[in-house]
């Protein structure tokens, strides 16, 4: 009893994906495999909750009266802050987590298992746009921005939203094998192992709020103009400064390299215009040439433009 049982933790205003994602996947398995998973979804009191999106969830236990599980996930959702403020909550997660064989999270829900301390010296990860929140808040949590899922065994945390379906891939290939795996990717019609990271969805999360006006107007400058002259010494000379100072400041102010900053503009230029089916984009992007474009597509986004065009053909396309 409880050998193949994934409590999934719920409350009011839980991403409704979140939710949805993993337990598709699970109930994917159910069908596959005679040793299949029973999901139950729980809430702190056993009522049922209402989703962000207004969808009401028919929730099966109370937390409390939960004693036997295999999987703990717990979701995320725009309230995360509230539920973590919850000692009561907080203090089922713990006793949870010491019963169960692992313990996930998807997106927001991080931030619930770093409250209960589980997060603590562990690498994690959360939604893109988290990330330097939940980094901020729990100084123990050792954050990696631009992961899927990261797996700190016997912990696993999942990125934002969708990336409960990776996390919960993951759990049934090392259950059940790969095969089984890939035949739910299939159904579900998913990467069974998502290439790229993160930084694919939102290639700015990275950089920091800037402050000083010059500089706000120099990153304003380089995301219209990205095929511009934005060599160092040029970008200084803009700044009135010398290239060694303005490097400094740069780095410090934005939270990257002044060279890096400038490829990550351009590949997110030159994704707006694979989106749209254009091609010839690479000298007006700023690369050059396509083979540093791809280059650079590799660094950022860890597949080629080639591939990334490919996502968005559609039926009446052709090959």
């Amino acid at each position: 009893m409880g050998r193949n049982r994934v409590v999934i933790v719920v409350y009011d205003d839980v991403q409704l994906l979140d939710v949805a994602g993993p337990l598709e996947v699970f109930d994917g398995a159910r069908h596959l495999v005679s040793d299949g998973y029973e999901v139950l979804l729980a809430s702190l009191s056993g009522d049922d909750v209402v989703t962000s999106s207004r969808v009401r969830l028919g929730v099966d236990a109370a937390l409390p009266d939960v004693d036997e599980l295999d999987t703990l996930v717990v979701a995320g959702g725009w309230q995360f802050r509230e539920a973590a403020g919850d000692p009561a909550l907080v203090q089922q997660l713990r006793r949870l987590s010491e019963r169960a064989r692992r313990t996930t999270s998807v997106c927001t829900g991080a931030f619930l298992l770093a409250e209960a301390g589980l997060l603590d010296g562990r690498r994690a990860t959360t939604h893109w746009a988290k990330c330097a929140e939940l980094a901020e808040s729990y100084p123990d949590v050792v954050v990696e921005p631009d992961a899927i899922y990261v797996r700190d065994t016997p912990v696993l945390t999942a990125a934002g939203v969708t990336a409960g379906v990776d996390l919960a891939l993951a759990l049934v290939e090392d259950d059940h094998g790969p095969e089984v795996a890939r035949s739910i990717a299939k159904w579900l019609v998913v990467f069974l192992q998502r290439p790229g990271g993160q930084s694919q969805f939102s290639v700015w999360n990275s950089a920091k709020p800037v402050r000083d006006r010059a500089l706000h107007d120099l990153l304003a400058e380089i995301a219209a103009n990205p095929a511009g002259d934005h060599r160092i010494p040029a970008m200084a000379d803009r700044m009135a400064m010398s290239p060694r100072h303005f490097t400094r400041l740069f780095t410090r102010e934005v939270g990257t390299s002044p060279g890096r900053y400038v490829e990550r503009a351009r590949v997110e230029a030159a994704r707006a215009l694979l989106e749209t089916g254009q091609r010839g984009i690479a000298r007006r992007c700023g690369f050059g040439s396509a083979e540093t474009m791809r280059r650079a597509f590799v660094r950022q986004l860890g597949i080629p433009p080639s591939a990334y065009r490919d996502r968005f053909r559609t039926s009446t396309d052709a090959p």
